[in-house]
């Protein structure tokens, strides 16, 4: 049963988040049949979607963010009126700021306690660095009394939708549509550090713009995509005003290239996929209008994607060769169609997904024929996907691609059979790996190579951070049938070894979590 157990392996760690621990059975019917046993996902569309209660859309959202903003305004004024005047109190140095402290001393102790399914004595004070202000509790209460201050909707809603994500992937059979999930919310990525909205729209972005597609068309999800009020406030295009719109001549501010840059270096065409500046001008001239109603809901409800006529740089566009008629919205939607149907596209799309599944060095005939897939169905990434599945090449390749801080907990949560209640930890944990949920540091996302994840100071986190896990769970676990599940007899016979000469149970588990089978895909 080697050879089945090896493709039952790359089945669960190449295309999905890893096998999950007690009666699940998922190395056994992997083993049975890996490829049939990956592609079922692909049968269920409606499985990708996400839905959890409390969870809302993104104009409801917007309207809540606007309204605690009003708050937080309202207190601010009545803690004025109420207190009487006080000399600021002095501010430590950076390297001496709480959220810096806070950062550099987070407990490895309380990361592992979260997995191991141990709560901590104040679960909300875990995750305090996350706050969208930097602010950070008052180590002591004041004397005299504040006026209240409102909730802070924007980090309950952050955590929910974090809880709901990382819920649904330690629950799933294999993982491979959460996979793809992550490969396109990376693809198209926002940065919930951009601020307020950018925060509390992170995961209704991925929940609305990138989950209905992920089994549908390209040219649908990059259209969702570029209309969504995060993306759009992400690369500042509500601050586009064509030159000579209505408003840009009212106003001074003029076109904001950023949107139309990202679409084609990142999202489409990639470098050196025959645009040019001028390209990059044109296209930035055909999406000005697009934008999200404000909190005075002028334009539509506030939150929403709304184009705005009086933005819009009038007149026809030239862009890749192709003259595009005047035409308000349908003249960029359009223009976007197009692009998703570039042969640069195709080839851009394939490059990338092969080599987040297969290798850091895309098998060039693979690629070929992903590309080749991409082309004929017009862009249907669920052909792509299941052509993925369907190539030697996926099976063949040798597991060296190093797992991201993300799939790496998950991974680690499901073999462990934990299911979080609290998202905090996991956020925390992320952020000291380097990996912060829905927030890259750049609109590139997440690199996607073992050189990235591999370095010494990170696999020294994780090894940290595996040593905690052994010290909580070690004395309850036999390392041994943990193995079983992991891998059974795929399993290298170094890895076994070195768990059976391990000193203790502890040992033995931090050292199986730290094991190839663990951390490559």
């Amino acid at each position: 049963m080697a050879r089945d157990s090896q493709a039952a392996l790359v089945a669960l760690n190449r295309f999905g988040f890893g096998p999950r621990g007690g009666a699940s059975g998922d190395l056994v019917n992997a083993a049975s049949d890996p490829r049939g046993f990956v592609k079922a996902e692909l049968a269920r569309p409606s499985g990708v979607l996400l839905e959890a209660p409390g969870l809302q859309s993104t104009p409801q959202l917007g309207q809540a963010v606007f309204a605690y903003q009003d708050q937080v305004k309202q207190a601010r004024e009545a803690a004025k009126t109420a207190a009487p005047a006080e000399a600021p109190a002095p501010q430590p140095p950076a390297d001496q700021k709480p959220e810096n402290q806070l950062r550099r001393n987070l407990s490895l102790n309380t990361v592992a306690n979260e997995i191991a399914g141990q709560q901590m004595a104040d679960p909300k004070q875990s995750d305090a660095a996350m706050k969208p202000d930097g602010a950070q509790p008052n180590a002591a209460a004041p004397a005299a009394a504040k006026p209240a201050q409102p909730l802070n909707v924007i980090q309950k809603t952050f955590r929910a939708e974090a809880l709901a994500r990382l819920q649904r992937a330690m629950l799933v059979d294999c993982g491979f549509t959460e996979r793809l999930v992550v490969f396109w919310s990376n693809h198209f990525c926002i940065s919930a550090s951009k601020g307020e909205l950018a925060r509390i729209w992170a995961g209704a972005f991925e929940r609305e713009a990138i989950r209905p597609h992920v089994l549908g068309r390209f040219a649908d999800m990059l259209k969702a995509v570029e209309q969504h009020p995060a993306m759009l406030f992400f690369l500042d295009n509500q601050q586009s005003l064509g030159p000579d719109s209505r408003a840009g001549q009212n106003r001074k501010r003029g076109l904001n290239e950023n949107l139309a840059r990202e679409i084609m270096e990142l999202h489409t065409l990639g470098v050196g996929g025959g645009y040019t500046q001028e390209d990059v001008t044109s296209l930035a001239r055909i999406i000005t209008g697009w934008t999200f109603a404000g909190r005075q809901g002028q334009l539509g409800a506030p939150g929403s994607f709304v184009f705005n006529a009086n933005a819009h740089q009038p007149g026809p566009q030239r862009l890749l060769g192709k003259t595009y008629e005047s035409g308000g919205l349908a003249q960029g939607e359009a223009a976007l169609a197009d692009i998703a149907r570039h042969p640069s596209t195709a080839n851009f799309i394939a490059t990338k997904f092969v080599r987040h599944f297969v290798a850091d060095d895309p098998p060039p005939a693979l690629v070929a024929r992903l590309r080749d897939v991409f082309v004929k169905t017009d862009g249907d990434l669920k052909a792509l996907a299941t052509a993925l599945v369907e190539s030697d090449e996926a099976w063949k390749a040798p597991l060296t691609k190093m797992r991201s801080p993300y799939d790496f907990l998950i991974a680690t949560g499901r073999l462990l059979a934990r299911v979080p209640e609290d998202p905090g930890l996991y956020l925390n944990s992320l952020n000291l790996l380097g990996q912060p949920l829905w927030a890259p540091a750049g609109p590139n996302g997440f690199p996607d190579t073992a050189a990235a994840w591999a370095a010494p100071e990170g696999l020294k986190l994780r090894l940290d951070i595996a040593s905690q896990m052994g010290a909580r769970l070690g004395p309850n676990i036999d390392p041994l049938d943990l193995l079983e599940f992991a891998a059974a007899d795929a399993a290298s016979v170094e890895t076994r070894k070195t768990i059976e000469r391990a000193e203790s149970r502890q040992q033995a588990l931090a050292l199986l979590l730290m094991s190839p089978e663990l951390q490559r895909r």
